[in-house]
C-alpha cells in the first residue's frame, strides 16, 4: 500500500504513483457563454469609442448627416454676394404699347418694286398706324443687310420691340430723330413678315416676367 492511500481504503480506491491528484469543479457552460458574451460588448464599445475619437479629431464628416424628411436638411441661405443677388427679384418688363398707337414709316432698301406698300399694308391689318411709305433714303439704300432696320426715338424703346416682333433679323436704334415714328427700312435680307402667331409669340416673350433664379444654399 501506498503511503498516499489513506488508512482504510484499499483496492480500487488505492492511489499509486508519484503524482498528486488534480481535483476541480466542472466547468459551467452558462459561465462559458456569459463571458464571450461580455467579451464581445467590451470590443464593440472599444470600436465604437475609436469611431468617435476618429470623428472628433478630423472634424467631423458632412456627409453623414440624415436630412430630414422635407429632404433640405439643415440647408441655409448663402451669405454674401450670391443670397442678395438670390433675395433681389429680377424687375418684370415694361409693358409695350398698343399697335394704334404706333405710327410705323416703311421704307424700301432693295432693288425689289412694291414691297414698301405690301408690308404697309400688313402692318395695318395688325392694327399699326402708317405714316410715310417710299424708298429708302440714299444713306441706306441697298445699304442694308439684315431684314430690316429699325429707327426710333429717344424714348421709343417699347415701340422698336414691338414693330421689330413683326419680322425677324432686325436692328433697332433708338434717339436716330426727334419724333415718336418708328421707321422700318426693309433690307435685302426680307423676305416677307412673320405670321400673326409668330409675331404674337415673339411679344408674349418680350412681355413675359422673368424667371426667378434658384437661390444658393449651404449645407
Amino acid at each position: 500500500m501506498s503511503m498516499l492511500t489513506p488508512p482504510g481504503m484499499g483496492g480500487k480506491y488505492r492511489i499509486t504513483g508519484n503524482r498528486f491528484p488534480h481535483m476541480r469543479r466542472p466547468r459551467s457552460r452558462r459561465r462559458i457563454v456569459l463571458a464571450a458574451v461580455a467579451a464581445t460588448v467590451v470590443l464593440g464599445l472599444g470600436g465604437w469609442g475609436t469611431f468617435q475619437l476618429v470623428d472628433v479629431f478630423s472634424g467631423g464628416s458632412t456627409g453623414t448627416h440624415a436630412a430630414p424628411k422635407g429632404g433640405k436638411g439643415d440647408c441655409k441661405p448663402a451669405e454674401g454676394r450670391t443670397a442678395g443677388r438670390a433675395a433681389t427679384a429680377p424687375a418684370a418688363p415694361k409693358p409695350l404699347p398698343k399697335p394704334s398707337d404706333i405710327t410705323v414709316n416703311v421704307y424700301n432698301a432693295t432693288p425689289r418694286g412694291g414691297l414698301a406698300k405690301t408690308t404697309a399694308d400688313e402692318l395695318a391689318k395688325r392694327g399699326f398706324k402708317i405714316g410715310k411709305v417710299g424708298n429708302a433714303p440714299a444713306a441706306y439704300d441697298k445699304k442694308v443687310a439684315k431684314a430690316g432696320l429699325l429707327l426710333g426715338g429717344p424714348d421709343s424703346e417699347g415701340a422698336l420691340k414691338l414693330v421689330g416682333a413683326q419680322l425677324a433679323d432686325t436692328e433697332a436704334q433708338a434717339g436716330r430723330h426727334d419724333d415718336a415714328d418708328i421707321d422700318l427700312i426693309l433690307g435685302t435680307g426680307f423676305k416677307q413678315l412673320s405670321s400673326p402667331a409668330d409675331a404674337e409669340r415673339a411679344v408674349a416673350e418680350l412681355t413675359a416676367p422673368p424667371k426667378p433664379s434658384p437661390s444658393a444654399t449651404v449645407c
